[in-house]
């Protein structure tokens, strides 16, 4: 079986299509089921997912809606991990939508992994309302990181021995990078198949999630040093930044002021979703 673990917190204006792109997907060739765990929802997350549950029965989906009223992502998926029943598991962000042929190519992928794997989709920026978010996704997503095999943001996936990697998630900043980072490059899959992924709207959202990212790199480097050794991107040198800028200034422009905005303003105080 393939379970979807998805987290949730006042995602009403994303669960639903969130949702809708599951259900329309290709089928997955084995048994599927969705754990929606809203988690200290204040608006119609949960509503808009239990409104949903007609047409993940005649997707052929089982569909669980948890409404826990702690918050916490961390504890949202832990939440969905106890009561997930798949040997395959896929971590959705609630914001992400996911074309057809994702889900199929990620059970089948993990399916015939022969030890243990993890997996992601191809993604795309969603279109952005503002300037500086459109230049700014512009050039992120010509560095290293990004253009890397299964990047795994907003959506990542393991097999049964892959999860066994680590136990219950510890309460972290930056959840994908600490389980992409329990698994070598060899063992990461990138799927060709894509998923559209919000990238936050305006300057100042940009710099509360990029310290956040930032932060998050930094805690796991101080608390579990050995995993960044399998991180595995390759390294952006002075020479390749100095061609993407020509080939982008204006990009390279706003993802500059973004880096020495984090540099400069105050340290994060943990989790932000920047929305």
């Amino acid at each position: 079986m393939l379970s979807v673990i998805l987290p949730a917190s006042n995602e009403e204006a994303w669960i639903g299509p969130c949702l809708d792109a599951l259900f329309a997907s290709d089928p997955p060739g084995m048994p599927a089921e969705v754990l929606v765990v809203a988690n200290a929802c204040r608006d119609q997350t949960v509503a808009k997912a239990q409104a949903r549950m007609d047409a993940a029965q005649a997707a052929g989906w089982q569909m669980t809606v948890l409404d826990l009223p702690e918050p916490g992502k961390l504890n949202a998926l832990n939440m969905g991990d106890a009561r997930a029943s798949g040997d395959i598991r896929v971590y959705l962000d609630a914001d992400v939508v996911v074309s057809p042929p994702l889900i199929g190519q990620i059970a089948r992928a993990l399916a015939q992994a022969p030890g243990p794997a993890y997996a992601s989709g191809t993604p795309r920026i969603a279109p952005a309302r503002s300037a500086v978010t459109r230049a700014y996704a512009r050039f992120w997503m010509q560095l290293p990181f990004a253009r890397s095999a299964a990047p795994g943001f907003g959506l990542f996936a393991v097999n049964a021995a892959g999860r066994a990697r680590w136990g219950a998630f510890p309460p972290i900043i930056s959840d994908d990078t600490y389980v992409r980072l329990h698994f070598t490059p060899a063992e990461r899959i990138g799927l060709p198949a894509t998923y559209s992924w919000p990238m936050v709207e305006g300057f100042r959202r940009l710099v509360r999630v990029r310290r956040r990212q930032d932060d998050g790199v930094a805690e796991i480097a101080a608390r579990w040093p050995d995993l960044l050794e399998r991180e595995g991107k390759a390294r952006l040198g002075p020479a390749a930044l100095l061609k993407l800028a020509l080939r982008d200034p204006i990009g390279f422009a706003t993802y500059a002021a973004v880096s020495l905005a984090v540099r400069l303003g105050p340290q994060s105080r943990g989790w932000t979703r920047g929305r």
